[in-house]
């Protein structure tokens, strides 16, 4: 089994920066995929970002590309979004999953693992 703890998530103003963490313990993550997704209330959830383990590759949504920036560190297991010039509609529960192949994937079927959640909340 794998287990990731999201943190970092507060309440911010528009304009400002915050970065989330997400720690994974449990199995190796040498060949895990990991996703930040979030999920506002009466809504779905999204994709935001991903990142290889293994290349170093990651993909973002449309919506936060250019101001979120994803990255591990894998000698910590734990992965970063860094979270720049957020928004107010950046206001979600932000989600850490894990996939346990290579590859980046953007659904939430595609990953196995998944962390509680932490709140993010940005006013206008």
């Amino acid at each position: 089994q794998v287990q990731l703890v999201e943190s970092g998530g507060r309440l911010v103003q528009a304009g400002d920066s915050l970065r989330l963490s997400c720690a994974a313990s449990g199995r190796t993550f040498s060949s895990y995929a990991m996703g930040w997704f979030r999920q506002d209330p009466g809504k779905e959830r999204e994709f935001v970002a991903a990142i290889s383990w293994s290349d170093f590759s990651t993909y973002y949504a449309d919506s936060v590309k250019g101001r979120f920036t994803i990255s591990r560190d894998n000698a910590k297991k734990t992965v970063y979004l860094q979270m720049n010039s957020l928004k107010p509609e950046d206001t979600a529960v932000y989600y850490c999953a894990a996939r346990r192949v290579i590859a980046i994937a953007t659904t939430e079927y595609d990953y196995d693992y998944w962390g509680q959640g932490t709140q993010v909340t940005v006013s206008s």
